[in-house]
């Protein structure tokens, strides 16, 4: 590990985040997705992206498998190979929100510890948590990926909803936007969350502040 007296930061001198949103005449900003597996984060966020791109939007998304396919290739599912999943993850989606860029993060984050971790890296200004909901039994039912039959059968360890906890979210969370995917077709739901998610991204000086 390199020592902290040799690492010298220059942030002072690089390029302001104001610059970089003015050039793009949007804000940044986080938007992080997260459910059970099947629950339809990626397949929102997806829909989602393309709504916004035909809007003129520059967004990045960050989808889990993807990325541990590259950044994070080597963690696994324990709880510490989870925390720092979510850590990498959040610094990067800090870096792109910086920039301007709206940036989608599709990731079950299964407990409340790593969804406060992922809005602390972040910073709450920034990050917007939209719980991604259908149940167990729903998501098993859609077993999009085959994770379901492949769990039951014993060939996935620990399994979130199964052998490993997932935690609702707290009602009380501030900024929270829940997405019921049980009730709502992709569209509405799709519809729904670009609604809320529009304002968000305006130019400080479209919002006259």
């Amino acid at each position: 590990m390199v020592p902290d007296d040799d690492i010298h930061p220059e942030f002072d001198r690089m390029l302001g985040r104001d610059a970089k949103e003015r050039l793009l005449a949007q804000r940044g900003c986080v938007l992080w997705l997260y459910g059970l597996s099947g629950s339809g984060k990626s397949t929102l966020a997806h829909e989602l992206e393309k709504k916004m791109h035909g809007d003129g939007v520059l967004t990045r998304l960050l989808d889990g498998d993807n990325i541990r396919t590259g950044l994070n290739r080597g963690l696994g599912f324990s709880d510490d190979d989870r925390l720092e999943n979510i850590r990498r993850i959040s610094e990067v989606a800090r870096l792109f929100a910086e920039t301007g860029i709206v940036t989608l993060a599709a990731f079950i984050t299964p407990t409340r510890a790593l969804r406060a971790l992922a809005r602390a890296i972040v910073g709450a200004r920034d990050f917007r948590e939209v719980y991604v909901k259908a149940s167990f039994a729903t998501c098993a039912a859609r077993d999009v990926k085959g994770l379901y039959a492949k769990a039951a059968a014993g060939g996935v360890k620990h399994f979130t909803g199964k052998d490993s906890l997932f935690e609702e979210p707290d009602p009380s969370t501030g900024g929270l936007v829940v997405i019921d995917t049980e009730d709502a077709s992709l569209e509405d739901s799709t519809d729904a969350l670009y609604r809320i998610v529009r304002p968000l991204i305006a130019p400080q000086d479209a919002r006259g502040t």
